[in-house]
């Protein structure tokens, strides 16, 4: 029997990069198969800067 494997995606957002690492090391421990991720920075500049570190993460 030929089985399909559905891939899976999960996003992550935080306002430090290292509470971003952390996120996806924590989900990654119960993680099968890791297809892909793909990392973003934004900034937004008004009275201070605002940083978001985003991921996304396509695993099995």
């Amino acid at each position: 029997m030929n089985m399909v494997t559905k891939m899976k995606v999960k996003v992550f957002d935080e306002s430090h990069e290292l509470d971003l690492e952390v996120a996806i090391n924590n989900f990654l421990e119960g993680v099968e198969e890791v297809f892909d991720i793909k990392f973003s920075v934004s900034v937004a500049v008004s009275e201070e800067q605002i940083y978001c570190f985003s991921a996304l993460v396509m695993y099995k």
